[in-house]
C-alpha cells in the first residue's frame, strides 16, 4: 500500500506517539511509512489509536489503553502451547494442517498468534498481512523473536512476512505451499454477544471486517499445493462449502479443503 493510500485509510484514526523517550527518528520514519501524523502528546488530538515504542516493543494503543500498556505482538507461547522447538504436532490446528505438510502460508496473519504456534511446531512458514499497521507490529514482533535465546541457539530465522493483499500475493508465489491457512475476521454472532478480546475489538475498529473472505478463499484454493485450512467461529457457515474434513477446537472450527 502506498503512503497516500495509507494516509487515506488511517486519516483521523491513527497517529504515531513520541513522548520524548529515546531517539525520535524511528517514530518519524514510522509516521512517514504509514502516512500518519506524529504527536508528542494526545491532548487535543482527534485520533483514537496510536503506535508507540514502549518497553522495547512497538505497541498499538487507544486512549483507553494508554495507561494500561497497549497491545503488542506477543512472541511467548499461549497457555497450553509447548515452549520446545519443534513443538509436538498435536491438537486440532496440527490435525488440520496435516502430518505430511511441510510448507504453510498464513494469508491472514493478524496478531500472529496462530502463525507463531505454526512456526514453533516446525513448519516452514510464510506470513501475509495486508494491514500496514499490523505489518509494522508483526515486523517488530518477529525482530524480537529473532533475538530470543532459543532462536539464536538453534540458528533459526523468524517467519518471512509479506505486506499486501493476499488475494494478489497468493497468485504470485514462487511455488505452491502444501497448505494455505486462513483466519478471516467474521462479524460477531450477535450485537449483544459477550465482548471479544480487546485485541480483536481494536483491530476490527481500526480495520473493519474482512469483506472479501470468499475471494480470498478462491485465491487460496488456486494457489495451495495440497490443502486450504479455514479457521472459523463455531457458529459460522463453512466459508468454502462442505469441507473435506473438520476439526473442532474450543468455540472454533478448522475446516480443511483438500485438493486433488
Amino acid at each position: 500500500m502506498t503512503t497516500e493510500a495509507s494516509s487515506q485509510k488511517y486519516a483521523g484514526k491513527l497517529a504515531v506517539l513520541y513522548q520524548g523517550q529515546g531517539d525520535s527518528l524511528p517514530f518519524q520514519q514510522l509516521a512517514e511509512r504509514l502516512g500518519v501524523p506524529l504527536h508528542r502528546s494526545i491532548s487535543d488530538t482527534q485520533e483514537d489509536f496510536f503506535l508507540s515504542w514502549r518497553d522495547g516493543c512497538l505497541k498499538l494503543l487507544d486512549k483507553e489503553l494508554l495507561k494500561k500498556g497497549g497491545l503488542v505482538v506477543d512472541i511467548e507461547p499461549r497457555n497450553g502451547e509447548q515452549r520446545s522447538w519443534p513443538a509436538p504436532k498435536d491438537g486440532a490446528l496440527a490435525q488440520a494442517l496435516g502430518r505430511k505438510t511441510r510448507t504453510v502460508v498464513d494469508a491472514t496473519t493478524g496478531w500472529g498468534q496462530d502463525s507463531l504456534h505454526i512456526f514453533r511446531m516446525g513448519y516452514e512458514l510464510l506470513c501475509i498481512e495486508r494491514s500496514p499497521v499490523m505489518a509494522e507490529l508483526l515486523t517488530d514482533g518477529f525482530a524480537r523473536l529473532a533475538q530470543q535465546d532459543w532462536m539464536l541457539r538453534l540458528n533459526l530465522e523468524s517467519p518471512r512476512l509479506l505486506q499486501g493483499n493476499a488475494i494478489e500475493l497468493l497468485a504470485h508465489l514462487e511455488s505452491p505451499p502444501d497448505c494455505i491457512y486462513l483466519d478471516p475476521m467474521f462479524p460477531p454472532k450477535r450485537k449483544k454477544s459477550a465482548l471479544a478480546k480487546k485485541s480483536m475489538m481494536v483491530l476490527r475498529d481500526l480495520l473493519g471486517d474482512d469483506q472479501d473472505k470468499e475471494q480470498l478463499f478462491e485465491a487460496a484454493l488456486s494457489a495451495a499445493g495440497k490443502r486450504v485450512v479455514v479457521k472459523s467461529p463455531d457458529y459460522a457457515e463453512p466459508l468454502g462449502g462442505k469441507p473435506s474434513q473438520s476439526f473442532q477446537g474450543k468455540l472454533l472450527r478448522y475446516d480443511v479443503y483438500l485438493k486433488g
